[in-house]
């Protein structure tokens, strides 16, 4: 029987056999040829401790409700987009055939049973590790323009995960004259190096906030972005603002910000603080929703404008993917994004 990797308990991942689905008419089978994970918002729910988990989101007051619980989504599957090979297609199929590579939003297993209009046919000369990013692409997009950073706007980027890699390059897309990367991982900050950022800071040896006041004129950037979830950092980023200037974060905080001071920067320096969730619909922007979004950080991609081939790290095969998922829970240090090839062999 074929495989899944899913998270069976908090902390854990598993591999799971499955039963292939009778297929219907208007689906198509696939057999993976790339996966890849969702570092932010995936792990938080394979932690099973923060708010979603705990206190249950109420959608129509748009609050979480203050209750004890424990997480009760598991087991749940892991990973969050897939490219893979048409193996069979129903007979209401019209415009896909068997050997198609098609990509979507799919967790990490062998093979896909889905209706023909859940997923796209992977343009030629486009790599697997570049549909991978889409997703982090589409955040980093809404983020930047949520800002948004104008032509010779200085930037800084805390937290250089996917999405902040995304942004390192979607700002200089922007107009960004001068940006810096900030992160305590070495790898990410030498990605975020080649991909444009002038200056790249590790916040365990330096005041990120000092340093970058430093080499921008004692004045500060005018956007600073915060995705890591991390309250120092985000501290950091609004110590490194300029007067009036834009902080915006793309992070979920799960744990208690014990980090994040209000008591001085923020209130002298009257700084904006911006929350930006590019699938939080409406947008701020009139004629923009969440499929122009994706629509517009795709076509970035394709035109190879968004560079991502080599911000896939580290990329493993599926048999070692459930070691691999433990191994970023529990040392992100050593890692960008993960990738799966299901070509590869151990």
């Amino acid at each position: 029987m074929p495989l899944e990797l899913i998270g069976d308990i908090p902390n854990s991942a598993v591999f799971r056999e499955y039963e292939e689905l009778e297929l219907k008419p208007d689906e198509v089978r696939l057999k993976s040829i790339f996966s890849s994970v969702k570092h932010g918002s995936e792990l938080r729910a394979f932690r099973g401790d923060s708010a979603d988990a705990m206190e249950p989101w109420d959608g129509e007051y748009r609050l979480h409700r203050r209750q004890s619980g424990e997480a009760n989504h598991f087991p749940m599957r892991l990973g969050n987009m897939c490219l893979g090979e048409v193996l069979e297609a129903g007979s209401e199929v019209e415009r896909l055939k068997i050997g198609d590579r098609l990509f979507g939003h799919f967790p990490v297993r062998e093979t896909h049973t889905v209706v023909e209009s859940r997923v796209r046919i992977a343009p030629e000369g486009v790599s697997p590790q570049a549909l991978m990013y889409w997703d982090p692409s589409d955040f980093a997009v809404g983020a930047v323009r949520d800002a948004p950073v104008r032509l010779g706007d200085r930037v800084a980027v805390f937290g250089l995960g996917a999405i902040g890699q995304m942004i390192v390059q979607c700002a200089r897309l922007s107009g960004a004259r001068w940006v810096a990367a900030i992160d305590p991982i070495e790898i990410r900050r030498e990605a975020a190096g080649r991909h444009g950022a002038d200056a790249t800071l590790d916040p365990t040896q330096v005041d990120a906030g000092i340093e970058i006041k430093d080499q921008t004129g004692k004045l500060g950037v005018d956007v600073a972005f915060e995705t890591s979830g991390n309250s120092n950092a985000c501290y950091d980023a609004l110590r490194s603002t300029k007067y009036e200037g834009t902080l915006v974060s793309t992070a979920y905080y799960a744990a208690p910000m014990s980090g994040l001071k209000f008591s001085g920067e923020w209130h002298r320096n009257r700084v904006r603080i911006v929350s930006s969730r590019a699938c939080s619909e409406p947008l701020p922007q009139f004629g923009w929703d969440f499929g122009r979004i994706q629509s517009e950080s795709f076509q970035l991609l394709l035109e190879g404008q968004l560079k991502a081939d080599d911000l896939l790290h580290p990329i493993l095969p599926f048999e070692r993917a459930a070691e691999g998922y433990m191994e970023i829970n529990e040392r992100p240090e050593r890692s960008i994004k993960l990738g799966i090839d299901h070509t590869m062999s151990c």
